[in-house]
Formats: C-alpha cells, sequence, structure tokens
C-alpha cells in the first residue's frame, strides 16, 4: 500500500536526533510521500533542506502559519514569496487562522490570510487551511474570495457535520484526517460516516497530535497508518481500498 503523509512538519527541532531515521522507518510502512507545510520565516531553510535530501519522498509548501502572525507578519511575506520563483512549491500552507491561544492580532491573520489566498490564485496553488477556533471567521472569507480559482485542504478537520458539510459546499476542497480521529472523546468518527471519503486525505501534522496508541508521545509520519485503520473502520471499507481512495485524493490536491 502506498500511503501520503498531506502534512508534517519533519524539519522541526523534535526530530534532530533522528531525522533519516524517522524518514526512513515512514517509508518501510509505506508512508512513501511526505507534504512539508512552511511555519514562518525561520522553518524555511530547515524544510527545503529535508526536501533536497530526500527530493523523491519530501515536497515543500510555503506559508506563514497564523499563530505565529505578529507585528512583523507583512516582512516576513515579503521574505516568504519569492521562494515560489526559485523553489517549486505545492501549496500555499500552513495559513489560515488561530482563535486558540492569542487574539490579539485577529485583523493581522484576516490579512494575511487574504494575502497568501491571492498567492495561491495567482500560482494556481491549492491553499492548507489552519482553523482552530476560527471556522466562522475562516468561511466568512472564504465566501467573500471563492472562485474556480481557489481549492485547497482544511487542515487537521475537527469540525463538527455542518462545517463538514459547508467545506464540502465548497467543491474543491478537502478536510485533512489525522490523529484525532482516534481520540474518543472527540466523537470525529460519528462526523466522518456522514463524509465521503472522496473529500479526505490523510495527514500526521507530526511531530503533534499522535495517534492512539502514541497519545503523549512525539507524533511521526510512519504513524498514520494507525489513523487510517480508524477511518477504514468507521467507512467500513478494506485498508486496501482506503490508501487508493485517499492517496488518489492527495496527488489530486497537490498535482503530485
Amino acid at each position: 500500500m502506498d500511503w501520503i503523509d498531506t502534512h508534517a512538519h519533519l524539519y522541526t527541532k523534535e526530530f534532530d536526533s533522528d531525522r533519516n531515521e524517522m524518514v526512513r522507518n515512514a517509508m518501510k510502512n509505506g508512508v512513501n510521500t511526505i507534504l512539508l507545510p512552511n511555519i514562518d520565516v525561520s522553518t524555511i531553510q530547515p524544510m527545503l533542506a529535508l526536501c533536497e535530501n530526500y527530493p523523491n519522498n519530501c515536497f515543500p509548501m510555503m506559508g506563514l502559519h497564523p499563530g505565529n502572525i505578529k507585528a512583523d507578519w507583512e516582512e516576513q511575506l515579503a521574505t516568504m514569496k519569492p521562494y515560489f520563483k526559485s523553489h517549486k512549491m505545492i501549496a500555499v500552507g500552513e495559513i489560515g487562522m488561530d482563535l486558540y491561544w492569542d487574539k490579539t492580532f485577529i485583523e493581522e491573520q484576516k490579512m494575511a490570510f487574504r494575502q497568501q489566498i491571492d498567492w495561491a490564485k495567482e500560482m494556481n496553488l491549492p491553499i492548507v487551511i489552519h482553523a482552530r477556533d476560527s471556522f466562522d471567521e475562516i468561511f466568512e472569507i472564504l465566501d467573500e474570495v471563492m472562485d474556480e480559482h481557489l481549492f485547497g485542504v482544511f487542515h487537521c478537520f475537527t469540525g463538527n457535520l455542518d462545517q463538514a458539510k459547508k467545506v464540502m459546499s465548497y467543491e474543491k476542497f478537502m478536510m485533512g484526517i489525522g490523529g484525532v480521529l482516534t481520540y474518543k472523546k472527540a466523537a470525529l468518527d460519528e462526523i466522518l460516516k456522514h463524509v465521503s471519503l472522496d473529500y479526505l486525505v490523510l495527514e500526521t501534522d507530526s511531530p503533534y497530535l499522535p495517534p492512539v496508541p502514541f497519545r503523549g508521545k512525539r507524533n511521526e509520519s510512519a504513524y498514520l497508518l494507525h489513523t487510517a485503520e480508524k477511518l477504514a473502520d468507521v467507512h467500513g471499507v478494506k485498508l486496501t481500498e482506503l490508501a487508493e481512495i485517499t492517496t488518489r485524493n492527495a496527488k489530486k490536491m497537490f498535482r503530485l
């Protein structure tokens, strides 16, 4: 089986001691393609270095994470944009809004989100959306700017059924499903029963949000299989069928 981890931060310090071993372990488990979203200007070079080391397996995307939007957000975006010309990026991400930790820069988050959406349209690339405690705000912006040129993924989808239906109404958007699906209290399995597999891709968000039975530990791309097993069970399909569908979805979305 061939799997694609559509969202992992394998270039961060959490993997400094065993990064190569961790990537090889992912491949041993069939996770042969790993998509790497940027966080801010400080993570650009580590991300690109990992992609250079594994050019057939690791692929970069460029964006400013909403949790890292501060007063210097315009300078950060100005630094990032030239990388779309100098390097082949597969998406604009991870972008969006995060109202969980800090609401100081809400307006700046909205402006940065809009600007990076414009980049995606300009370059015909998908966007990868971070939407923590901010679905309403995200939907409001998307409803304003939505057209045939905009497409992408709601990373780490943990919304309710109405929010899932809203994502599907955009037609060209999918939901990234990770370890949260394996958490009983999240009840995400009950929601995804009503969501077609055609709208889903798999991800880990490594080193964050590890699936059961690894909660409390560092997440890694090889653990994608635990989420996949849960999703296959939710939809009552064989693991091989799930691999085929989610891999096809990811290849279509990111033009792999």
